[in-house]
């Protein structure tokens, strides 16, 4: 018997490709480096596949982030977008973006859930840390290769709405490669490795 639904696969699927053609549209192409949209789309692949591997990967990469955009969100639902100085999640109140758009990032809201359902179906994989520390490199150095510093897509030119100036732009994305996996991904593999380890097996 599968472990994943395959109405939740096909619900899945069908969600993707909406959403898909929608940001490229809205967007371009470069925006599907996010680490979001990275975690949409590679969750799509583990859902089929049931890999607790790229399960495990994706919640490491997202988890934290994805908690932090919903609080954002939340606090400028309640308070107005401009109550904080920041970019975060201030696009889901433009109106020059269509709102059909921006309601498919309400996806960051249920993502998490997800992750964290699946691999409780699936289980934990401890290797997942070091899978996931490679990938997000890989995600960083492309972020910072082919995108358009403007855009500052995973923060890979600065933490904020510019580019940083107070240090080379290569030696700062050595210093975010560092600090995410530390900050980000190893607090969330201690929390998932006690809540949901099992033996691997995929």
């Amino acid at each position: 018997m599968a472990a994943i639904p395959r109405s939740l696969k096909l619900g899945y699927t069908l969600f993707v490709a909406v959403l898909v053609p929608a940001y490229w549209w809205q967007y371009g192409a470069a925006n599907f480096l996010w680490g979001s949209d990275v975690a949409l789309l590679v969750t799509l692949l583990a859902l089929w596949l049931e890999s607790s591997l790229l399960i495990s990967m994706m919640a490491l990469a997202v988890l934290l982030p994805e908690l932090a955009w919903t609080v954002d969100f939340a606090l400028r639902l309640l308070a107005g977008p401009a109550v904080i100085d920041f970019r975060g999640t201030r696009y889901m109140f433009d109106p020059a973006i269509p709102l059909f758009v921006r309601s498919l990032s309400l996806f960051h809201i249920a993502l998490p859930v997800l992750l964290l359902w699946a691999v409780h179906r699936l289980g934990y994989q401890r290797r997942a840390l070091l899978a996931q520390t490679l990938f997000c490199w890989l995600i960083f150095a492309a972020s910072y290769l082919l995108s358009d510093p403007q855009a500052n897509i995973n923060w890979v030119f600065g933490f904020g709405a510019t580019p940083q100036q107070w240090l080379p732009g290569p030696l700062y994305l050595l210093l975010l490669m560092l600090l995410y996996p530390l900050l980000v991904c190893v607090p969330t593999h201690l929390l998932l490795r006690w809540l949901f380890a099992r033996p691997a097996t995929q």
